[in-house]
């Protein structure tokens, strides 16, 4: 064929509505998972880079043993081109105009921070400021209580060891001023080259380096595999994902991104597959004639072979033309609502899955129905026979539900997912089955008659192949829609119930026995009550199964907590955030027994009875393990990973006690008081860490909303290409009614409750099935509690219900406004 023939041919198809729909539903395949791949790509690196903060970089790495990170390793960062900063962390006491107070130093470089800002205040008067740089060389910036604790004010002098600094500001906030021992007294923070002169870093000293870096995440990680083999059980290396209290929030963002790209996936596939079904139904007159003027079944193959690719490509090309606009738009709109500039630059990576989406759904959904073309008898589709033996629709199933399986994986790389999609599909699937034969048990036995209610039912019946195929795409495209809008709505219920507006803000720590009474009664004269006080004693893990841990451990697995001195507690009542998910909570005046926490356990490959020891001081103590609980890290409320019987061994250790509870910005002042009575308690202030966490589930609403915003637009033409598949036997019905003296509104009335009825039963097997998937999901994925959502699913059905007999209206417009003879004219 020459390319004039073939330039003809490809607008002849053009032309027909058949080809452009399967063409649309290429694009809006392509145009959905384009754009939500791209935008998920950049909300995770958005959420990365805001939660790198946390850490002031992209990485830490932290010496605990008292020794400077040797030489060598920074000059392999600077090699591979990742900036560095260095900073050192220590304890010591300070001399004010009121006396001494112990502090918590931070010493940093010219270069902290890699990532995020410093909150400051020139004066006490001054606005607050955000700067990208510590104090200069002979200048200290102190805490705004400490401020005050010391009578200080800005240009007076504090003496640090040997050395007299100028304080030039109050440090309001430090980008990585997280919840760690180190920042429990008040902080200070002054320059690394001042270190030195104040002597008071001497051998033997508790003292911290920190090394920063930022930079590429593969030139990150090609330094950590080289820096690994060096490491010693002093140094610790950490991520934004290591924290307790920001990875879990990250994990579950990112995996809900995933989820949305995943249901675009399926979604694009659907769309595809029921556009190129209807088309190879409508060219069932055209194989007969091609193969009555003489063209075999292979050369029919090969041409309707060469459609779908010239098909593809037109739908890849409209699909990215799409994508990339809305992406960009997209990005405006959250560079906007952020405040802040965000790097949007376009990863060709990005695309990849829609590409590959398009190319799979072609031939794995369009390909099969077109080919099965070539094998029909022409006299069988000459009498408009269905052409479709059960045996091949069952293995184009097949190949589709592994098509999707693998599309889902090649996106996801989750099995959870993978598993979770299949088998809500596989439910599904299995209850149309059922439905199906209810429906035309029932629907046989109804008469007709010139209802709307008689009318709608017989035309049920008499496109039932139809009715169960729209059935069953209404409510598959129902379930992916559902799924997306329930696991969002229990994501941010879960967030929103762990981070309430009255969460924890404050820390009391290292509370004496002594002084528990007295510090519960000085915050509930004041109306704080204090929630629960727990004992806490430092103890390290030493001993699994009586032998040491880090021989019962497995090399591979890396266990940060082996590296240092866990916060053990006993405890007779589970808090109520924990849950137990292996054994049993100790009974009443149990004596012996630890408890530990889920995702420790997991890392060390511990199991119910196994026997821990571990090392408080010169005591060590061995108990078996009695349960396994899971752990709210971000409830911003006391967690411990390992907790005992209040009738334990560990109670005759000593012990200090800790709380937390809830203070208004403007009562702050009352620490100062409680600082005078009690100076030997330790406040940790972590308002900062609750307003990080939440900033981060405002940015994953607002990437939750819009996903799903794209995912209900292509679901919307998805059943609009499906109710309109359907077209033309609809008006040839319609324009015969007419014909016959049927009035317009009996036909309005008719199709709308038949469509309406559609839109019911498919809504309510769609959200059926949406609660199977998001109940595999939450236990999966999420690691949040199963729950019916009673107040999305009900009105789910009566949406559907009244989606779709608009678009039932819609379809009859031709109908209505065009003259019946005519329209048998067009149709003919």
């Amino acid at each position: 064929m020459h390319s004039r023939d073939k330039l003809a041919s490809a607008r002849r198809d053009l032309r027909e509505r058949d080809v452009r729909v399967v063409i649309l539903a290429l694009v809006v395949a392509v145009a959905t998972v384009a754009t939500i791949g791209l935008f998920a790509a950049l909300l995770q690196k958005t959420l990365v880079t805001s939660a790198s903060a946390f850490l002031a970089a992209d990485r830490q790495l932290e010496a605990e043993h008292g020794r400077p990170i040797p030489q060598a390793w920074w000059q392999e960062a600077s090699e591979r081109d990742i900036r560095t900063a260095h900073m050192v962390r220590f304890s010591t006491m300070v001399f004010g105009d009121a006396g001494f107070q112990l502090v918590s130093v931070k010493a940093v470089d010219d270069h902290y921070p890699l990532r995020g800002e410093i909150e400051m205040q020139p004066d006490a008067s001054a606005d607050r400021e955000f700067v990208g740089q510590g104090p200069r060389r002979g200048e200290v910036w102190l805490n705004p209580r400490l401020m005050r604790l010391l009578a200080l004010a800005v240009g007076d002098s504090l003496e640090v060891g040997n050395l007299s600094l100028t304080v030039s500001g109050l440090l309001l906030r430090e980008p990585d001023g997280g919840f760690s021992m180190a920042s429990l007294a008040p902080r200070i923070m002054m320059h690394a080259d001042d270190v030195a002169a104040t002597g008071v870093i001497q051998e033997g000293s508790r003292v911290e380096y920190v090394a920063l870096f930022a930079g590429d995440e593969s030139a990150l990680e090609g330094y950590h595999q080289w820096l690994r083999p060096q490491l010693e059980p002093g140094h610790e290396w950490e991520s934004v994902r290591d924290g307790e209290t920001l990875s879990r929030s990250l994990q579950r963002a990112e995996r809900f991104l995933l989820l949305g790209g995943s249901l675009a996936v399926v979604l694009a596939a659907v769309a595809v597959a029921v556009a190129s079904r209807e088309y190879a139904l409508g060219q069932r007159d055209t194989v007969a004639l091609l193969k009555t003027l003489g063209m075999t079944g292979p050369g029919i193959g090969r041409l309707y072979l060469r459609r779908l690719l010239l098909w593809g490509s037109a739908g890849c090309l409209g699909g990215l033309l799409v994508a990339l606009p809305v992406y960009w738009a997209m990005a405006e709109v959250l560079e906007q609502v952020l405040a802040r500039p965000i790097d949007s630059t376009l990863e060709l990576r990005g695309l990849v899955p829609a590409l590959v989406t398009a190319l799979v759904s072609l031939f794995a959904f369009a390909y099969p129905p077109v080919r099965r073309l070539q094998k029909v008898p022409a006299m069988w589709v000459l009498r408009s026979e269905p052409g479709e033996a059960s045996r091949r629709a069952w293995s184009d199933m097949l190949l589709a539900g592994g098509a999707i399986a693998v599309l889902v994986w090649l996106y996801a790389q989750e099995v959870s997912l993978v598993m979770a999609l299949l088998a809500g599909l596989t439910m599904l699937l299995a209850v149309l089955a059922l439905v199906a034969w209810g429906l035309i048990l029932v629907l046989r036995r109804v008469a007709g008659g010139a209802t709307a209610w008689r009318l709608a039912l017989v035309a049920l019946y008499r496109h039932r192949r139809s009715t169960l195929s729209q059935i069953s795409v209404f409510a598959m495209t129902i379930m992916l829609a559902s799924t997306l809008l329930l696991v969002r709505t229990s994501l941010l219920s879960d967030w929103q119930n762990q981070l309430p507006e009255q969460a924890p803000n404050h820390f009391l720590i290292n509370i004496a026995p002594s002084d528990v009474a007295g510090v519960a009664a000085f915050w509930s004269e004041r109306g704080y009550p204090l929630e629960a006080l727990y004992p806490m004693v430092r103890g390290r893990l030493t001993e699994l199964n009586d032998q040491s841990v880090r021989q019962a451990v497995s090399k591979d697995r890396e266990v940060r907590e082996l590296n240092r001195e866990l916060n053990l507690t006993w405890m007779a009542r589970l808090p109520e955030d924990n849950q137990i998910v292996a054994g049993r909570w100790f009974d009443d005046g149990a004596r012996v027994g630890v408890s530990v926490e889920a995702q420790l356990a997991e890392r060390l490959g511990l199991r119910v009875g196994d026997r821990l020891g571990f090392t408080v001081g010169s005591e060590v103590i061995t108990e078996p393990v009695t349960s396994i609980r899971t752990v709210q890290w971000d409830s911003m409320k006391p967690n411990f990973y390992m907790a005992f019987p209040p009738d334990s061994e560990l109670r005759r250790l000593p012990a200090t006690w800790m709380t937390s509870f809830h203070l208004p910005s403007e009562r702050k002042s009352a620490l100062n008081e409680f600082a005078v009575r009690y100076p030997t308690v330790s406040v940790l202030e972590v308002d900062h860490i609750i307003e990080r966490i939440q900033a981060i589930v405002r940015q994953v609403t607002q990437a939750v909303e819009a996903i799903l915003a794209l995912i209900l637009a292509a679901a919307l033409v998805v059943m609009a290409a499906v109710v309109s598949a359907t077209l033309r036997d609809r008006q040839r019905e319609g324009a015969l009614l007419r014909t016959l003296g049927g009035r317009q509104q009996l036909l309005v009335r008719s199709t709308m409750l038949e469509f309406a009825l559609l839109g019911f039963i498919a809504g309510v097997l769609g959200v059926l099935a949406a609660e199977a998937a998001v109940w595999a999901l939450q236990q999966r994925m999420f690691e949040g509690d199963v729950q019916w959502h009673w107040g999305v699913i009900l009105p789910i059905p009566l949406v559907s219900s009244m989606l779709l007999a608009v678009f039932g209206r819609w379809q009859l417009a031709p109908v209505l406004n065009v003259s019946p003879m005519l329209l048998l004219r067009r149709l003919e």
